[in-house]
C-alpha cells in the first residue's frame, strides 16, 4: 500500500518544487542589456534663449497692436455712433469736465466718482482742424490741404521753385 501513495506523493511534491523554482527565478534581479546613456539637461542655454525671443516677439505684437489701435482710432468697446467725447479736462484727483456731443447738442458734464452732474448745454459748432482727432475728421479736405502745406515744405527744403501756374 505504501507504493501506491509514493507516486502520488512524488508528483505533489515535484509540483510544489517546480512552483517554488519559477517564483524564485522571477523575483531574481534582472540585469540590463546595455547601460543607459546620461541625459542630457531639459533646460539648456538655447531653450532658455528660445523661451526669451517668444516672449519678446509676443511683447512686441501686443505693443503693436496698442499701437495701431490708438493709431488708426479703432472703436473702443461699448462705444455708440450717438454719442461722441470731444473732450475732457481733469479738475481734481477723481473730478473732471467733459463735453459729449449728443445729436446736435454739446453736454457739458462734471463728473465726480460718484455721479455725473449736466453743467452746460449748447448748440454743436464746428471744432477747429487742430482739434479733431484723426478718427473724426473723414474724408473731408482737411487731409488734402496738410497733404498740399507738406510738398510745399518740402520744395521749400530740398529748394525746388514751384512750377508756373501751379
Amino acid at each position: 500500500m505504501k507504493l501506491k501513495r509514493l507516486p502520488a506523493r512524488l508528483a505533489v511534491t515535484a509540483a510544489a518544487a517546480l512552483a517554488f523554482a519559477t517564483c524564485a527565478h522571477a523575483a531574481l534581479p534582472t540585469v540590463p542589456a546595455a547601460p543607459a546613456e546620461p541625459v542630457a539637461p531639459v533646460v539648456g542655454a538655447g531653450g532658455l534663449l528660445q523661451a526669451g525671443l517668444g516672449m519678446a516677439v509676443v511683447l512686441g505684437l501686443i505693443f503693436l497692436c496698442a499701437w495701431a489701435a490708438r493709431r488708426f482710432g479703432l472703436p473702443r468697446f461699448g462705444s455708440s455712433p450717438l454719442l461722441k467725447v470731444l473732450g475732457s479736462a481733469m479738475v481734481g484727483q477723481r473730478e473732471r469736465v467733459v463735453v459729449v456731443e449728443v445729436g446736435q447738442t454739446w453736454l457739458v458734464l462734471g463728473v465726480t466718482a460718484s455721479q455725473v452732474n449736466a453743467l452746460h448745454t449748447l448748440p454743436a459748432q464746428a471744432l477747429p482742424a487742430a482739434a479733431v482727432p484723426p478718427s473724426a475728421s473723414g474724408s473731408g479736405g482737411g487731409g488734402a490741404k496738410a497733404a498740399e502745406l507738406f510738398a510745399q515744405k518740402l520744395r521749400e527744403s530740398l529748394g525746388i521753385q514751384p512750377k508756373p501756374g501751379a
